[in-house]
């Protein structure tokens, strides 16, 4: 595919040197439609990034799009702070009739704001006010979000010296497969936990990601998560499990803890709950830990009303019946049937590839391939980003409503870039 050079000036002239995907993507982008971006010469992207993984559904979700079109026609509510509004009704109408009552899940449902990070914060929060106690436990290359208090939680030490000022109350710990299974599960955790010498102040909470995305795929087996649940119960501490980029189906059931039969104390939620790239975050709690005062924790933000309408309309559409489980854990085998390929294709790179669902990455013994395979991706019109520490992974995030057909176009073109770029 050829690529013309695209005005680019008003972007590095004026906007902040922070910005990072279009970096890597230097094009603009114009229209976007289900698994496909258009730049502004009509060059064509298959995307395997998916907003991050805030856009489960695919770009413009011809479903989503018309019951949002009709909520503005009709003058619905567009901000609402945390008012009651018919909008808010038929979203926790929808997500208790058909993702809470059904798993048997008992959750409170709270609006931290639009973001995950959000969500994180208020998770946090609210175990610290539960338990009274500070200290955190998070893991090994876990992310978390980009405010101080998700920072302090979040292993990158790039993102985490963005800061600017030390993140305290946070102990991270090793993550599944950290130590090459070298060492039980927990083995330090429960050593430190046990030993009054040993520095480590009783934990309020442990925050887990099911599936390490932003830290390189990393998959906790669901044996692993099983027992951190006994962990937290045995020491009085809270679980919280930050679902933000694996919930909403990602993983195949709508939380990504499902498979691994737990029931977390507090569940972070945002990315694909609005299911249209709109901003929504939630905070699910057990019932004994809604401890809240009136307005303890707000933002001017926290009720978007479209975000609600086109969530509501993709629960109904794609969660009422279990077919969006079954078809993405179908996608999934694709996509590891491709990747076990290229990996047969490729042993002198040393590939690894790993993931769940609709989730995936691949690795390679030379740490900077991973670049490499997305910029030629990119120039044969497949979006994929990289994720790890090092940037060493190339990781993929189709939507979970990509068909099959488009999925074998952009694993043959991912195929393409890694014996392209060897």
């Amino acid at each position: 595919m050829t690529i013309t050079q695209p005005d680019l000036s008003v972007f590095e002239t004026l906007e902040s040197e922070v910005r990072s995907y279009c970096r890597s993507w230097p094009t603009v982008f114009d229209r976007a439609q289900g698994s496909y971006m258009y730049d502004e010469d009509g060059h064509t992207y298959l995307d395997f990034f998916a907003g991050a993984g805030s856009l489960n559904y695919g770009h413009n979700n011809p479903v989503l799009k018309r019951a949002l079109i009709d909520y503005i026609e009709r003058d619905g509510v567009t901000h609402g702070l945390d008012m009651s509004t018919t909008a808010k009704r038929a979203f926790l109408e929808a997500f208790q009739n058909i993702v809470l009552r059904p798993r048997d899940l008992p959750y409170k449902v709270m609006f931290p704001g639009p973001t995950g990070t959000n969500a994180v914060e208020s998770a946090l929060k609210l175990a610290r006010k539960v338990k009274g106690r500070e200290s955190i436990v998070s893991f090994t290359n876990a992310f978390h979000g980009m405010s101080l208090g998700s920072l302090a939680v979040t292993g990158n030490a790039f993102k985490r010296a963005g800061a600017g000022i030390p993140l305290v109350h946070g102990t991270p710990m090793p993550f599944d497969h950290y130590l090459d299974d070298s060492v039980p599960d927990f083995l330090w955790f429960e050593r430190l936990l046990e030993d009054q010498g040993s520095g480590l102040n009783q934990p309020a909470a442990v925050i887990v990601e099911t599936v390490q995305g932003e830290g390189g795929i990393n998959v906790a087996r669901a044996e692993w998560l099983r027992n951190l649940s006994e962990l937290c119960k045995r020491r009085d501490m809270l679980l919280i499990v930050d679902d933000i980029q694996m919930g909403c189906g990602r993983t195949g059931a709508f939380f990504s803890f499902e498979e691994a039969g737990i029931v977390p104390d507090i569940v972070t939620v945002s990315k694909s709950i609005s299911g249209y790239g709109l901003p929504l975050a939630l905070t699910l709690f057990k019932p004994e830990l809604d401890i809240w005062e009136p307005g303890e924790h707000n933002g001017t933000f926290r009720g978007n009303n479209p975000a609600f309408v086109t969530a509501a309309a993709a629960l109904d559409t794609y969660w009422a019946d279990g077919q969006m489980e079954k078809q993405t854990l179908a996608r999934g085998e694709q996509v590891e049937q491709a990747l076990r390929a290229i990996a047969d294709e490729h042993p002198d790179l040393e590939p690894d590839f790993r993931g769940r669902g609709l989730v995936w990455g691949i690795e390679f013994a030379d740490k900077t391939r991973a670049s490499a395979i997305a910029a030629r991706a990119f120039e044969l019109g497949l979006l994929v980003e990289t994720s790890g520490p090092q940037s060493e992974v190339v990781k993929l995030l189709p939507a979970l409503t990509i068909s099959p057909d488009e999925l074998d176009e952009g694993l043959r073109t991912l195929a393409r870039a890694v014996r392209e770029t060897a």
